[in-house]
C-alpha cells in the first residue's frame, strides 16, 4: 500500500523542515514548495492527497491555493496555517473550501489530528457509499440540493449553522454531516441549549472540578470533552445567555476549554454544528446574540427547507413513516387523504406529519387511512406564513388547536349552530366534526 502524499507550502525553511520531519514520522511522503508558483506546478504534475499551506507567501497567499484546489478535477483536502490572531483569514479560507486551519506556533499534536482527519477523507472517497437518500428522504430539487451540500460539508471541519423551522429535520441533517465525515467513528453529542438550566450551563459545556461549587462532588467532563474527536451539535443556540456566548466564542477560537474551578485550559478537537429556528441575524441586530460569535458559527450556512416547500416529497415520507410506525407496509393512505396532506401547510413540518399519521393509525378501520382519520387542523391554508407562530406563546399543538377552535366556532355561528351545515361548510363528515367538537370541549350534548 503506497504512502499518503502531502504537499507542504511555506516560505520559511525551518517551518518546512519541521513539518517534513513530523509527517515523515507518520509514514507520509512529502513534497515542499516555498511559493504559490511552485505549489501549483507540483499540484499539476504530482499525485497529492493533502495540501498544507501557509497563508502568507512571497508571490501570493494561501487563499489562492485554496481556490486553485477547488477547481481541480479531483479536489483534495487543504488545511491552512495562520499567524496567531488571524482567525478571520482562517474563517475566510474555510468558507472558500479549506478543510481546517492551524495557528502558529504550530501545535504538533493538533497538526497530526488535522492531517489524520484529512487523509481519512481520501480513504472514504475510494468506493464508500456516501449517499444519504435512504436517510434524508425525498427527490424534490430542495432535497437533492441539501444532500449534495451534506456530502460536501462532511469533507470540511468548518462550523456549520443549520437554519430551519421547528420539526424540519435540523438534527437529522447534523447527524448525517457527522456520519459522512472522517469523524464518524467518534461521538456525536447533541444538546438543546434551551433545556439547560442557566446556573448549570458553564459546567455542562466545559465540565467542572470537584469542589468548584456546591454539589460538585466529583470531576465532571463537559460536552466539549464528551465530543472529543467527534461532533458537537448545539441545537437552539439562540437560547444561550450572553455570558456563555463569550466563553463559547473563546472555546471555538482557541480550541481549548477551561472546566469550572480549574486553572488550566484543556485542548479539544471538536467539529461544531449549530442550529435554531430563530433568526440569528435579527438577534444580532437587536443585540441579543453576539455578532462575533455569529460569524464564527456561521462559517457555512445551511438552510433546511420546510415541508410545504417540498410537497412532492410528502408521498414517500408518508409511506416511510407509516412503515416505521407499524413495522411493516400494511398501512396506507387513500388518494383523497394523500391529497389532503399535500394541500396542508404543515407549520410543524415533518415532526407534525409523524404525529398526524400516528394519530390516524389509531382511528382508521384497517383498510385505508381516510381524510377523516387524519384530523387535520382546519382553517390553515398553504398560504399561511408559519412565521406568525411564536413558540413563546405555547406549543405548536396549542397554536393549531386554537386556530381549529376558531374555525369551528365561526362555521357554527355562520350556520346558526346547525352542526350538519357547519360540518359541510368545513368539508368534514359529521362523524369527524363531532369528534373535533368533543376533542376541543365544544360538544354541549
Amino acid at each position: 500500500m503506497s504512502k499518503p502524499r502531502v504537499l507542504i507550502i511555506d516560505d520559511e525553511p525551518d517551518i518546512r523542515e519541521l513539518l517534513e520531519i513530523t509527517l515523515n514520522r507518520m509514514s507520509i511522503e512529502t513534497y515542499c514548495a516555498e511559493n504559490v508558483s511552485k505549489a501549483k506546478d507540483l499540484l499539476m504534475n504530482k499525485s497529492i492527497d493533502l495540501c498544507l499551506t501557509d497563508m502568507r507567501l512571497p508571490d501570493g497567499s494561501g487563499l489562492e491555493i485554496v481556490d486553485y484546489i477547488q477547481i481541480m478535477q479531483k479536489p483534495i483536502p487543504v488545511a491552512v496555517i495562520t499567524a496567531h490572531g488571524s482567525i478571520d483569514m482562517a474563517i475566510l479560507a474555510m468558507k472558500k473550501g479549506a478543510f481546517d486551519f492551524i495557528s502558529k506556533p504550530v501545535d504538533l499534536p493538533a497538526l497530526r489530528q488535522i492531517i489524520s482527519g484529512a487523509l481519512k477523507i481520501s480513504e472514504q472517497s475510494l468506493g464508500k457509499d456516501r449517499r444519504t437518500r435512504h436517510l434524508l428522504l425525498g427527490e424534490s430539487p430542495a432535497m437533492r440540493e441539501i444532500r449534495a451540500k451534506i456530502d460536501k460539508l462532511a469533507r470540511s471541519q468548518a462550523p456549520v449553522y443549520i437554519r430551519g423551522e421547528s420539526g424540519s429535520g435540523k438534527e437529522l441533517v447534523a447527524r448525517l454531516i457527522h456520519q459522512q465525515s472522517p469523524r464518524s467513528d467518534q461521538p456525536f453529542v447533541a444538546i438543546n441549549c434551551g433545556a439547560i438550566p442557566l446556573e448549570l450551563m458553564e459546567s455542562e459545556f466545559f465540565g467542572h472540578k470537584k469542589g468548584s461549587f456546591t454539589g460538585a462532588v466529583s470531576d465532571k467532563k463537559g460536552l466539549f470533552q464528551a465530543a472529543e474527536g467527534g461532533t458537537l451539535f448545539l441545537d437552539e443556540i439562540a437560547d444561550l445567555p450572553q455570558s456563555l456566548q463569550v466563553k463559547l466564542l473563546r472555546a471555538i477560537q482557541e480550541k481549548k476549554v477551561r472546566p469550572v474551578g480549574d486553572q488550566l485550559e484543556i485542548p479539544v478537537d471538536v467539529r461544531l454544528l449549530s442550529a435554531t429556528h430563530k433568526n440569528l441575524a435579527d438577534m444580532v441586530q437587536t443585540g441579543t446574540f453576539r455578532q462575533d460569535l455569529y460569524y464564527r458559527i456561521n462559517v457555512i450556512d445551511l438552510h433546511v427547507p420546510a415541508l410545504r416547500e417540498r410537497v412532492t416529497d410528502i408521498p414517500v415520507l408518508t409511506t416511510h413513516i407509516l412503515a416505521k410506525l407499524t413495522g411493516d407496509n400494511t398501512a396506507s393512505v387513500s388518494k383523497a387523504a394523500l391529497t389532503a396532506l399535500e394541500n396542508y401547510s404543515f407549520p410543524g413540518n415533518v415532526r407534525e406529519l409523524e404525529n398526524i399519521l400516528e394519530r390516524a393509525l389509531a382511528l382508521y378501520d384497517g383498510k385505508y387511512i381516510e381524510v377523516d382519520d387524519l384530523n387535520l387542523p382546519i382553517g390553515i391554508k398553504n398560504s399561511v406564513d408559519s412565521s406568525q407562530y411564536d413558540p413563546s406563546l405555547g406549543s405548536i399543538e396549542d397554536y393549531l388547536e386554537e386556530i381549529e377552535k376558531n374555525a369551528i366556532m365561526q362555521a357554527l355561528e355562520e350556520n346558526r349552530w346547525n352542526k350538519t351545515a357547519a360540518a359541510k361548510q368545513l368539508g368534514l363528515s359529521f362523524r369527524s366534526f363531532r369528534y373535533r367538537l368533543k376533542k376541543l370541549g365544544l360538544d354541549d350534548d
